[in-house]
């Protein structure tokens, strides 16, 4: 029989893999909203960088502070003082379109000449704001290298007088990361908790799938089993009619031809030939039986009713009284539940020729929407469920093998007989459901 392997290691790796998607949506999560985080603590950042150039610097811009004007440095000096205090901003510079450093909290830095850096020449011709992560290698950034990592916007302004300016604010990239982590852990909590609800609501359907799975496997290894069993049985019935049908016959025919050959017997010729030819007959009508049970006949094209006539007519000819009454509504059956209604036919009307010895047999096929019923009747010798027991351990599994197909399809099949009182067969399949019948089942 086959080993079913499905089992508890199936749902382990599916739980590892779980695991391990559940970890990688959790990290790519961190990424993204990390990522989220950083942008919108940029763009606040900018914000502030915005407010300090426009509100605070852009008004103290006069023109005396392009000549070196002391009171224009100072008056600017004393409006960026209170913003630098805060210690959200850490440096401020004013820039020239020609590099040079008109202003800046940073002493050492005024009037010294630099080359502008694409982000504040972006931001001068774009009258806007651009920020980006402090390049503290450069020159003009000497002085801002014992803050540790920091955040430059350039913003584009006027002075008084209209000419442009470039403002760039300094502020510690920490509040950057800090407001980004901030933005991660407001929305952590819920994200990492669907994660691990939807491992755990994962974890107990994947056992009962996989128990499912294996309650099939089961059931289609005992079927397997079943038909095997079945089909080595058959085969040990069929080489007991041989032997003890076919080649009896042929025997008691040879011993008859052989003595009339040697003179044993008195009958004149056309006597030994008819009984021969009678014999031989009997011979062939029971190896074309025996043919048929080794390769069971596929359902005809026209259907099961004409097939089933067709059965009936076979016990006709037996010199049986054969009744039949069909009602399947307007429309045939479809073709798997009409295929094994008619395996369970052929089964029924074999019995019937083989062991009922009955004089009449009546077929009933009658269907509704939902399924189809099958009854075969005969007032032959019965059986009780001894004698059907003893026929089974010899080898006789027909109806056995019919009964698990029918089950394996959502039908049944009902044999109930009285030892002298008949024997009825009723076999129902349920239209929808019926699987497509492969091989041959006894």
């Amino acid at each position: 029989m086959t080993r079913i392997t499905v089992g508890g290691s199936a749902v382990l790796r599916f739980t590892l893999a779980g695991f391990v998607v559940t970890a990688a949506l959790a990290a790519a999560t961190g990424v993204l909203a990390q990522r989220a985080g950083e942008h919108e603590a940029t763009r606040s950042a900018e914000g502030i960088a915005r407010v300090v150039a426009t509100g605070v610097v852009a008004p103290a811009l006069s023109p005396g502070l392009a000549a070196g004007d002391p009171t224009a440095r100072g008056a600017l000096a004393a409006a960026v003082a209170p913003v630098l205090a805060d210690g959200t901003v850490v440096r401020v510079k004013v820039w020239a379109p020609d590099g040079r450093t008109l202003w800046s909290d940073e002493p050492r830095l005024i009037g010294v000449r630099f080359s502008l850096d694409d982000e504040a020449r972006e931001a001068l011709e774009g009258d806007t704001v651009i920020s980006d992560i402090t390049d503290l290698s450069r020159p003009e950034n000497r002085f801002e290298r014992g803050h540790g990592q920091l955040l430059e916007a350039y913003v584009a302004v006027h002075d008084t007088t209209g000419a442009p300016l470039v403002v760039e604010v300094y502020q510690k990239y920490r509040a950057v990361a800090d407001a980004a982590r901030e933005t991660w852990w407001s929305f952590a909590p819920a994200a990492l908790g669907a994660l691990a609800l939807l491992q755990a609501v994962q974890v107990p359907f994947a056992w009962r799938l996989t128990r499912r799975l294996r309650r099939a496997q089961e059931a289609e290894a005992a079927l397997l089993q079943a038909a095997v069993d079945a089909s080595q049985a058959e085969r040990r019935r069929i080489a007991r009619d041989v032997h003890d049908g076919v080649v009896q016959d042929l025997t008691g025919l040879t011993f008859g031809l052989d003595a009339a050959r040697l003179g044993g017997v008195d009958d004149d010729a056309s006597g030994l030939i008819t009984r021969t030819a009678a014999g031989l007959r009997r011979c062939v009508s029971e190896l074309r039986r025996l043919l048929v049970d080794l390769n069971p006949p596929p359902l005809p094209e026209g259907g099961l009713e004409p097939a089933l006539s067709v059965l009936a007519e076979g016990l006709r000819r037996e010199g049986r009284e054969v009744t039949m009454r069909i009602d399947t509504g307007d429309g045939a059956l479809p073709r798997p539940a009409a295929a094994l209604l008619h395996r369970c036919a052929l089964e029924a009307v074999r019995n019937v020729s083989a062991h009922s010895g009955a004089q009449r047999v009546q077929i009933d096929l009658v269907a509704d929407e939902d399924t189809a019923t099958l009854t075969v009747a005969d007032d032959g010798v019965g059986f009780d469920d001894v004698r059907l027991a003893s026929r089974s351990a010899a080898g006789h599994l027909g109806l056995r093998a019919m009964e698990d197909l029918l089950a394996e399809s959502g039908g049944s099949l009902v044999a109930t007989s009285t030892p002298g009182s008949g024997t009825r067969l009723t076999a129902t399949v349920p239209l929808a459901s019926a699987p497509a019948l492969v091989g041959a089942a006894r």
